[in-house]
This record gives C-alpha cells, structure tokens and sequence, in this order.
C-alpha cells in the first residue's frame, strides 16, 4: 500500500472558540436554505449519508467508531431523500426519518442530523461533496460508508469523482469484508489506500486516500427492520 504525501499538519482546532460557529444559509437549487451544522475552520467532519429507512442502534455505532478511530470532531448523518440505486416504495417520509435519526443520535453532540441533500435537490453524494467542500473550503470532510457499499462504488454517480474529493473510511460489515476489498473501485483504488493502523491520520492526506476499519460488527439492518414492521401489522 502507497504512503500518500500528507496534507498540512496544523494543530488541532479549538471549536469552541471559533469565530465561524454558525451553518450557512444560501439558497440551494431546491429553493431552500442550505443550512449546515456550525462548523469550524480547521474542523474534522465526517459524512454518513444514508436513507436511515429507519436509523438504528448500528448507525450511531458505525459514527462513533468513526468518531474514535479517525480522530473527528463530529460527524454528520445525511438523511437523504433517497437512494438512487435503491427501490422507494417503502422509504418512509424524510421528516420522519430525520427526526428519528435526531432521537437516535441525541445523546451524543457529536453526531448531527441533517437533510442537507433534500436542501440541495439532489441524492446524488458527488453533489453532496462538491457544495460542501465549496461552502467550507477550510474544513477537512471524510466520506464513511460501510463495506457494502464500497462493494458497489463502482455503479454510483461519478465515483472516481467523488473519491478525489473527500478521503474515504470504509467500515466492515457482516459478510461483505471480501467482496468489498475484490470490488472495482477497492482495485482501482489499491495505490491509494492508507493502512488501518495510520487512520487516525486519514484526515491529513490528499484525496484519493481511503482506508478499511475493521470494528466491531452489527447483525441490525434497517431492511430486516422493515420487514419485522411489516410481518407484525400484518398479523
């Protein structure tokens, strides 16, 4: 695996005494105020999106670890309107699903809700990543997704694209550590990836950068959820 030239290694920001403490407000192209969690220059943000169809226990798992083990100050759990690759006709109604993620996550201030990509008009992540990194030029964003999704990286919108804007932490899954890491984006990747035990330091390399963590696995599923709902109303 390819050592990738690191990025500034400035200090650590204090956030609590940042003069850029509020979201932004700009009109977006859906025609609302793209209204952002308080952020500061310098800050270490991780991006989670996902349709949380419905968020639990293994979500705010997944974030704390990324939280831990990447050395972020927050991360943000991107409630989007939709998955592209996937089907709609049971996706539950966005300000459902946000306010339940915003239940879930209440206990820890490090962890936001946000329906920013609803506020964008787009589902589309490459999107997502380029207003971001336009709006908070100075703050240091990595993409978390699990390994199921690395496994089909290759089928979503602009992928190579959006590697080259935000490093990538790829969390394991049951069952999917293989296929992900044998996947066509984790190949075309491979000169790029950082090991597991540098994560910490993810955050200070150039993008394409990304790296695999191996953590504890969760068996919940917001499918298998669904279905339990749906067998018990149906009985």
């Amino acid at each position: 695996m390819k050592r990738i030239a690191p990025r500034d290694t400035a200090s650590r920001p204090d956030v609590r005494a940042s003069v850029r403490t509020r979201g932004s407000r700009k009109i977006s192209p859906a025609g609302l105020p793209l209204i952002t969690p308080a952020v500061a220059d310098g800050m270490r943000i991780g991006l989670m999106g996902g349709s949380f169809n419905p968020p639990h226990a293994g979500h705010v798992a997944v974030a704390r670890a990324a939280l831990r083990r990447l050395g972020l100050d927050q991360v943000w759990l991107l409630v989007t309107p939709g998955n592209p690759l996937k089907p709609k006709h049971d996706l539950g109604e966005l300000a459902d699903r946000l306010a339940a993620v915003q239940r879930l996550a209440a206990r820890d201030p490090r962890i936001v809700a946000t329906d920013i990509e609803c506020r964008l008009g787009s589902a589309y992540t490459v999107d997502t990543l380029t207003a971001l990194r336009r709006r908070h030029p100075r703050v240091r964003f990595v993409w978390i997704m699990g390994a199921d999704s690395l496994a089909n990286f290759h089928r979503w919108r602009e992928w190579r694209r959006i590697a080259s804007l935000a490093p990538m932490a790829i969390v394991d899954r049951p069952g999917w550590r293989f296929r992900a890491l044998a996947s066509p984006a984790a190949r075309t990747l491979a000169g790029n990836r950082i090991r597991e035990h540098e994560a910490r330091l993810l955050t200070r390399h150039r993008p394409p950068a990304w790296t695999f963590l191996s953590t504890r696995l969760s068996h919940l599923s917001s499918t298998d959820l669904r279905r339990k709902r749906a067998s018990a109303a149906g009985a």
